[in-house]
């Protein structure tokens, strides 16, 4: 049911999982799958992967480059448009293999990878349907909220002084994912985005790590795919949105939402950013993606 697998991306060497159906009668449909910020596979994507193969489905789950079992260098640095890119390696590869119809290829991503399905479903016309939870719409707009403005400034003074050190040949600055102190530094500074990162990397995912550089900051700032969203009809795209969010705050995911074309769906989940993987809220958020995805990419 499940193998590993190593993805050629240009030079780098994405690894991941392959997961079939047992039974399946001809060529199978399959979901491409990667996780969000500093995330790595393990940290419950076997379960969403698992709940669409229960369907008929194959999925495609990968480490992002720089993290977890995947090559590349710098490690722990997001660079959002090559994780779009290799996204788009691993549909090459899925559409390659040869239990999978290559004409049936749909793309899952969750927070910050929620933002690159929007990409990738806008711009690559081999993905025939988007689930996109609990997305990130705008790298410049979460920032404001995540920020105090006064913050801002000295923020952006050490993101020069990295750019200088690296031109120099100095190895990046890092900076932790999350922290105890919502007021010390760190990327993701919320209660949740600590309690979930330090108990899953604990209990399931001892590749992770609580580190990113800093310049995946400067990254996250320019980074805008919910500009992407109305490009991405006439291919079906589902939103699955938790009203109570405070990192990729349900506002701005609903408003993008909007301004999408039909065909799509809104989907509201009751809880927080990082109930979808663990709480009740996954059977709905899991259940509708694959509600999606059966409907246009199996019937």
């Amino acid at each position: 049911m499940r193998r590993d697998i190593e993805i050629k991306a240009e030079g780098t060497i994405l690894r991941g999982w392959f997961y079939t159906p047992d039974r399946a009668s001809g060529k199978t449909p399959a979901i491409v799958m990667a996780h969000g910020f500093s995330a790595v596979k393990e940290m419950y994507l076997d379960r969403f992967a698992e709940h669409f193969c229960a369907t008929g489905l194959a999925a495609v789950v990968f480490d992002n480059r720089n993290f977890g079992a995947s090559d590349g260098q710098p490690r722990q640095e997001i660079d959002p448009w090559a994780q779009v890119r290799d996204y788009r390696h691993a549909i090459t590869w899925t559409r390659t293999q040869g239990e999978i119809n290559p004409d049936r290829i749909g793309v899952w991503g969750s927070s910050y990878s929620g933002g690159h399905s929007l990409v990738v479903g806008a711009i690559d016309r081999r993905v025939k349907c988007v689930v996109s939870q609990v997305p990130l719409i705008s790298g410049y707009r979460t920032i404001q909220r995540l920020v105090r403005p006064d913050f801002i400034g000295p923020l952006r003074a050490q993101l020069d002084v990295d750019r200088d050190a690296r031109f120099r040949g100095e190895v990046p600055a890092m900076i932790p994912v999350v922290a105890a102190d919502p007021l010390a530094p760190s990327a993701l500074p919320t209660p949740d985005s600590y309690q979930w990162f330090i108990e899953t990397g604990r209990e399931r995912a001892r590749s992770w790590r609580n580190e990113v550089t800093l310049r995946t900051l400067e990254m996250l700032m320019e980074y805008e795919p919910g500009s992407y969203i109305a490009r991405i009809s006439p291919t079906p795209l589902m939103l699955v949105v938790a009203v109570n969010d405070t990192l990729t705050v349900a506002d701005l995911a609903i408003t993008a939402f909007n301004e999408a074309l039909e065909p799509k769906r809104l989907v509201l989940l009751e809880g927080g950013h990082f109930d979808a993987y663990v709480k009740d809220n996954f059977e709905t958020a899991a259940n509708s993606a694959s509600d999606w995805f059966v409907t246009h990419l199996m019937k």
